[in-house]
């Protein structure tokens, strides 16, 4: 029995040696991982369930703009976001100083152009409202669309950075509007079309691979990716999340769910 319960000792005292070496690897690690509403929120939550299985327990927070989940993960509010391009999160960090790092790509969304009214963009008059991002780089994003259809030209070397005062030849007269990505769907009744983020044309019932008048190219720098705060970079957890995101089991359920809409990055 003094053998037996010795033996009992020792393994209790190992496993208490283990624990304490690797917490990562016997103890669950809880985070937190802000999306935007919609196909970022969704493949998180596959994300989550296969994440639990290697002892990660990812909390999934929903923000409805694109200005909070930087400045909660800046400020130490989360420890992840997964909802932005890349070239967002360097305007970000540049404007506002944040401390944070891409870790992976996730996901692309080829950004549309639509319109209740026209069926066509030749179909669109001179002079016509045409709404757009009001954030930088969503906002260039469409104007870059629209100069590589040929209906506008914007001045050489502006790249992703592009504005509406960058546009040098704009032969319709097109009146451009700019609106919260969030609020521009309600927008399509009262202007002639509207560059809408695909997470937010899907969350309106838009379907994003059949009703734009206008698509962008799925390939480009507008691969989104998974921001953290950059003094987390060698986290144990950060490697699980990324990881399981960039498992084929996401890529599977990505290409299961969303038919073309939304596309895996990496």
């Amino acid at each position: 029995m003094k053998t037996h319960a010795l033996r009992l000792a020792l393994a209790a005292a190992l496993a208490a040696a283990l624990a304490a070496a690797l917490p990562g690897a016997l103890a669950a690690e809880t985070i937190k991982v802000a999306v935007t509403p919609g196909p970022h929120a969704q493949i998180m939550e596959e994300v989550k369930a296969l994440a639990a299985k290697n002892g990660l327990d990812i909390k999934v927070i929903e923000f409805s703009d694109y200005v909070v989940p930087n400045a909660a993960l800046a400020s130490g509010e989360i420890e992840a976001n997964s909802f932005q391009h890349r070239p967002y999160l360097d305007n970000q960090v540049a404007d506002r100083g944040y401390k944070l790092s891409a870790v992976a790509y996730t996901v692309n969304f080829p950004i549309g152009i639509y319109s209740k009214t026209f069926k066509s963009f030749a179909e669109i008059p001179a002079g016509a409202t045409i709404a757009i991002p009001n954030d930088p780089t969503n906002g260039g994003r469409v104007l870059l669309l629209l100069a590589d259809k040929g209906i506008i030209k914007l001045r050489d070397g502006v790249g992703v950075k592009a504005s509406v005062v960058d546009v040098v030849a704009n032969p319709k007269k097109l009146k451009f509007v700019e609106i919260d990505a969030a609020q521009l769907p309600r927008s399509l009744p009262d202007v002639a079309a509207a560059g809408i983020n695909t997470n937010y044309a899907k969350e309106a019932g838009l379907d994003p691979v059949k009703d734009p008048i206008l698509r962008e190219d799925p390939k480009g720098p507008y691969v989104n990716v998974i921001a953290i705060r950059t003094a987390d970079v060698d986290k144990p957890w950060v490697k699980t999340l990324v990881e399981t995101y960039n498992s084929p089991q996401v890529k599977a359920f990505i290409l299961d769910t969303f038919k073309g809409a939304v596309l895996p990055g990496w």
